[in-house]
């Protein structure tokens, strides 16, 4: 299994990976956390704790994530596992010539034209009755709760909601996007550091949806309000688009990275990346911290990876190749031909034809969970359902509106999504999820935070401090400022464009737990956000 020094971590937080017995939930946010412990200490298991802590984070970090955006999830359960893709499809109304007409010579951000179906409340629905102890409206009672009382905004989040206001007021000027502001900066402004807010809306969603299975979302009250809404103010999404929507169970895919096999959930979403990555660098030979070549490798890999993802993946039905036929070891071996000592110019190659938020989750009966969730860029579309507190994803920006593109827009069509849960086991057992969410960063983050752990040997909570590199575009890179500077200088020798960041907001968060041969748990939590781990 995995071999860690569990007292060695060199890098700035210092925080020490937590270890416990009964269950653990790592999250990007303390009350999060604790909502999740709380579930499984009443008798839930780790799906029911995934849920209650997802619930939780739609309203103590919605500058990340909310009632009305998209989720993935890999659950070990009975000793194998199952992914789930609760990822919406664009409405049956929208069309490429629809949004060149208003003037778009681009998918726009912000709107209701990003906007793209809702898959969270169906995620919570689908994980807790085929897999849940304790029904919805137990694990939804802690998040509710938050709605209604009010929280403390944490410091992380306080932070991302004030730049968020700050653009929103910018960019945001119809009246479609009143709600966001009433609901979201209150008197004003958002809340401080510190400041307790409430978004009863929100708590009276949770209800509903908690109440009915989510049926309220999809084809009761709040689908009736996502549908006037929409009609009233420009919006193409409709009822029976919500009532159409169903999550699908899917297959995970992996490949085996150095004896250990490394889980993604197959597309549309780019976990596909991640694995050509390792693919490619599996056979590289030795990797080793602080050494240029090992990051100039894994740049590289990411790089090919990433330009055959942008051109294959999306919804699966409208892709020309499979995952399968990109995973081959002929075609990883002619991509890692590429790699040279100086940096290229990623292009795709051409295979044989045939703002979000992660939380990890275990419980003492073997059950892991590796979950996340997101609105996309912080808030979403900046579209608020009035007195819901249903702020809607702008996933659909994603799309292109080049009619030939693989990715392109279509009505029914589910885009190329960003966000994806990760898991890794050896010899068919579980060793634990892992995730690094953060837009086009979460593949990278996934295979530097793999590479820390089975090539470094890095504990949890090590592997997740380390300084991050970024793969920005063609040979540019930005790199954590806590990277050391003869490195990025070796790096920009190779012939990479190297940029050092100002601060850490772009290069994800993460959250691990790994389960040792005895049945212990360890985990590490991300330093970079309001992150923390609840364990007993």
């Amino acid at each position: 299994m995995l071999k860690f020094d569990p007292l060695y971590n060199p890098y700035p937080s210092q925080r020490m990976t937590v270890y416990a017995k009964n269950g653990m939930v790592a999250t990007s946010q303390p009350l999060a956390a604790q909502a999740g412990l709380e579930i499984l200490k009443k008798g839930g298991n780790a799906v029911d704790a995934a849920v209650a802590a997802a619930a939780c984070l739609t309203v103590v970090e919605p500058t990340s994530n909310g009632i009305g955006g998209d989720a993935f999830a890999i659950v070990w359960s009975g000793g194998r596992l199952y992914g789930l893709n609760a990822s919406g499809p664009a409405p049956k109304g929208i069309s490429i010539s629809k949004v060149l007409q208003k003037g778009h010579s681009a998918m726009p951000r912000y709107g209701w034209l990003p906007v793209t179906v809702p898959g969270i409340p169906a995620a919570w629905a689908a994980l807790a009755e085929r897999f849940g102890l304790l029904p919805l409206t137990e694990t939804l009672k802690p998040a509710i709760a938050y709605a209604e009382d009010g929280y403390p905004v944490s410091p992380v989040t306080g932070y991302y909601w004030q730049r968020a206001y700050e653009v929103y007021k910018e960019n945001l000027k119809g009246e479609e996007f009143a709600h966001w502001f009433a609901t979201f900066a209150p008197g004003g402004k958002p809340p401080a550091i510190g400041e307790i807010w409430r978004s009863p809306g929100h708590a009276r969603s949770l209800k509903a949806i908690a109440e009915t299975n989510a049926r309220a979302f999809y084809s009761g009250e709040l689908a009736e309000a996502i549908h006037q809404f929409a009609r009233k103010t420009g919006g193409l999404i409709t009822k029976e688009d919500l009532a159409a929507f169903q999550p699908e169970w899917v297959e995970p895919i992996r490949v085996n990275y150095r004896g250990f096999d490394v889980w993604e959930l197959p597309p549309n979403g780019q976990g596909l990346v991640a694995l050509m990555a390792l693919k490619i660098l599996e056979q590289c030979g030795d990797l080793a911290p602080g050494d240029v070549e090992t990051y100039h490798r894994q740049i590289e890999a990411i790089k090919l990876a990433f330009a055959d993802g942008r051109t294959y993946i999306t919804d699966p039905k409208a892709m020309p190749v499979s995952a399968a036929e990109l995973l081959t070891e002929d075609y990883a071996r002619e991509r890692r031909r590429l790699i040279t000592d100086t940096a290229l110019e990623p292009v795709p190659g051409k295979p044989p034809q045939g703002g979000t938020v992660y939380l990890a989750v275990a419980d003492s009966k073997g059950n892991m969970v590796s979950y996340i969730q997101s609105n996309y860029m912080g808030f979403g579309s900046g579209i608020v359902v009035p007195e819901t507190g249903i702020a809607l994803q702008n996933r659909g920006h994603t799309f292109s509106l080049e009619p030939g593109h693989v990715n392109s827009l279509k009505p029914g069509k589910r885009t190329y999504h960003t966000i994806i849960p990760g898991f890794l086991t050896k010899g068919g057992q579980p060793v634990g999820p892992f995730g690094v969410m953060g837009g086009f960063m979460q593949p990278q983050g996934h295979v530097q935070v793999i590479v820390n752990t089975i090539d470094f040997n890095l504990n949890p909570q090590a592997a997740l401090d380390a300084p991050r590199w970024q793969w920005i575009e063609g040979k540019k890179v930005e790199v954590e400022s806590a990277l050391p500077n003869h490195i990025a200088r070796a790096i920009a020798q190779k012939g990479h464009q190297v940029q050092v960041a100002l601060t850490s907001g772009g290069f994800g968060r993460g959250q691990i737990i790994w389960r040792m041969p005895d049945g212990t748990l360890a985990g590490g939590t991300e330093s970079r956000t309001d992150g923390a781990i609840a364990a007993w």
